[in-house]
């Protein structure tokens, strides 16, 4: 997609003299290409509870999802000279979860990738990967036994292992009536381990 850096540049000058800056007089406004040709904008809005002041950027985002999503191809953001104008850290992140690695940003002497401005980003990918590590491998003795009765995953985060219990809620006695309630030993391990067998209630069964 060809990339009109003036126009959105005008852009972000245009939506800079909106900026609500009373207490920093630091004026910002950003202009954003959207994958779908159409162009999009934010200019910051501060609040007397300065924590809770608006970079442009956010403004930038809020509008690319209120008028139809999509992801961020390239970004002019300018200052109260109309200068091209960094990204903070917080909005460099804004810009890598609405428009990845290889977004642009308009910058002296050449625009740079997102990537380049904030290596090794946070991602969603991150989140999955996350997750996943968290996914306990149950071991396939005690698979055997799902259907029959519980099976409970106990984190140990001191040891960062992981214990497994089997419970059945029903045990026959000799004279076939319900006796009670059979517990597994505990089974210790770490997640990524396959684990070894231990004392089972049904000697000869696990």
């Amino acid at each position: 997609m060809e990339i009109d850096w003036e126009q959105l540049r005008t852009a972000a000058v245009e939506a800079m003299r909106n900026a609500y800056a009373p207490y920093s007089n630091f004026p910002v406004g950003v202009a954003g290409l959207v994958d779908d040709g159409r162009v999009i904008v934010g200019c910051n809005v501060e609040n007397a509870s300065y924590g809770v002041t608006l970079c442009a950027e956010c403004g930038l985002v809020s509008s690319l999802h209120a008028t139809g999503g999509g992801r961020l191809v390239a970004v002019s953001c300018v200052g109260g000279d109309g200068e091209p104008l960094m990204p903070c850290g917080r909005c460099r992140q804004l810009l890598y979860e609405h428009g990845g690695a290889d977004c642009l940003v308009e910058a002296v002497p050449r625009p740079l990738r997102v990537s380049e401005l904030l290596p090794f980003a946070f991602g969603p990918e991150d989140l999955v990967a996350a997750e996943a590590s968290k996914e306990p491998k149950v071991p396939s003795r005690l698979l055997r036994w799902r259907g029959r009765g519980t099976v409970f995953v106990h984190p140990d985060l001191a040891a960062g292992q992981r214990v497994w219990t089997g419970y059945w809620d029903r045990s026959t006695g000799t004279d076939g009536k319900e006796t009670g309630i059979l517990e597994e030993a505990p089974t210790w391990g770490t997640s990524t381990t396959r684990l070894p067998g231990a004392g089972c209630a049904h000697p000869g069964s696990c």
